[in-house]
């Protein structure tokens, strides 16, 4: 077993920030639809937070925002001449189009990709697959622009292999490591991986959409090339689905040996465990925690995003360390349960609340601003280190954010052609400090 850490690759938040309300079944996004956000405000919360772990002696990557406007797919719609004419004649026609073409939601980096350490690969690489994020129209056109991203960090083909996306159909519906948790007895052991998905192939369901399929989960798991009897795949409850569990890391989150999850998490939670313990047999013992519905109703733990959060193994501590949302704190449930949970003697032993409110009105946690690879030392040493951050360049990137970034930004301004040329100076900015001036 050699030595192993997690890299928590956080993305960065964009210029182009703003509340578009177009994910349906994210409750936060819906509700905070047209409201004027603070991008400026955003990039510096997501930034302090990596500053934050980084000075608890994690290690701690950025993935930069991707390119904004994507004029891809307003030409694909049909609109053409300059840009400026594409985007005054999107504003007019088709603003809910403008407004995709826009989308920051690459910040949640967590529907990045699904990613599986070389621990438990057949070929002793690091694979990462680029999730399609398929149900929805303004993160379907990520994948190409994120693919291009993650060959750039992780370009070495002996250590690692970045797969492009899954087919775009319904059936291959992919939303990343959302919905995937990895346990082990340590980052440097042999895990197991649990894919949780909402639906089968070929099955239509009522309410909102059950944004991870079975067969995408399934096909991950066999390029990754990754042990059956290791692999579990289970089914998120609808209940939690329709009460706005868009993804299953909104009901529950996973570290080393524990998973922290909620009662109406799973359609099966005794199987599920039950399939959890037996791929983890021989490697380690897993432990449940477990939050009641009594407890913590699943309005509650969906409005707080107590689960949203990064289940963290921090240097020094014997426990675990649950990064959680102010939200958690201010919600009474949670933070009762919290207090009960932490005053035992079980595996999580801390929680540490952070201020990421400009990405939890839009519907993410710090869990989802965030792509956990686990990487071993010579990994981290093989891929881009420009991504790697160090105080020096926390200060260096938040220097541009001041510079580049505006405070206030409404879905109208996104009609303005001069701020499409705003977010591509501040991106270009942000990329020659990352030392990825290949991505302009």
């Amino acid at each position: 077993m050699s030595t192993a850490f997690e890299v928590n690759f956080d993305g960065l938040i964009g210029p182009s920030h703003n509340y578009g309300g177009m994910s349906e079944g994210n409750l936060a996004s819906a509700s905070n639809s047209g409201e004027v956000s603070n991008p400026r405000e955003a990039a510096l919360q997501g930034l302090e937070k990596m500053r934050l772990l980084l000075r608890a002696g994690l290690v701690q990557g950025v993935l930069p925002p991707l390119p904004r406007p994507n004029y891809d797919l307003l030409v694909a719609a049909g609109f053409g001449g300059s840009d400026a004419q594409m985007i005054e004649a999107a504003a007019s026609q088709a603003p809910q189009l403008l407004k995709a073409a826009y989308s920051a939601s690459s910040m949640w980096a967590a529907n990045a990709a699904t990613v599986s350490p070389s621990a438990d690969t057949s070929d002793g690489r690091l694979h990462l697959t680029a999730a399609n994020l398929s149900t929805m129209l303004h993160r379907s056109i990520e994948h190409p622009d994120t693919v291009a991203t993650l060959l750039a960090i992780f370009e070495n083909e002996d250590r690692f292999a970045v797969h492009a996306a899954l087919p775009m159909h319904a059936d291959f519906a992919d939303e990343g490591a959302a919905n995937h948790v990895r346990l082990g007895e340590s980052h440097g052991s042999e895990g197991v991986e649990l894919f949780v998905y909402g639906r089968e192939s070929g099955e239509s369901t009522a309410g909102f959409p059950a944004r991870q399929t079975k067969l995408a989960s399934e096909s991950i798991a066999r390029s990754h090339g990754l042990a059956p009897q290791r692999t579990v795949f289970a089914r998120q409850s609808r209940a939690a689905i329709d009460a706005g569990a868009f993804h299953n890391d909104v009901v529950s989150v996973g570290s080393t040996d524990t998973l922290f999850y909620h009662e109406l998490a799973f359609e099966r939670t005794d199987e599920t465990l039950e399939a959890l313990r037996k791929a983890g047999d021989g490697l380690f013992d897993l432990k449940s925690v477990m939050v009641p519905q009594a407890d913590v109703p699943i309005e509650d733990a969906i409005r707080s995003y107590l689960f949203n959060s990064q289940l963290l193994q921090m240097p020094g501590e014997d426990r675990l360390v649950l990064l959680a949302p102010l939200e958690t704190e201010e919600t009474e449930s949670t933070r009762r349960f919290c207090e009960k949970m932490t005053t035992g003697n079980g595996p999580i032993g801390r929680v540490q609340f952070v201020d990421v409110r400009q990405s939890m009105r839009n519907g993410g946690g710090p869990a989802c601003l965030r792509l956990r690879v686990v990487m071993t030392e010579d990994e981290i040493a093989a891929a881009h280190q420009g991504v790697m951050m160090d105080e020096a360049k926390i200060d260096a990137l938040q220097d541009i954010v001041r510079r580049t970034y505006r405070d206030r930004l409404s879905p109208a301004d996104l009609a303005d052609p001069a701020f499409a040329n705003e977010c591509q100076l501040a991106r270009e900015a942000l990329l020659e400090a990352l030392e990825l001036s290949g991505l302009i």
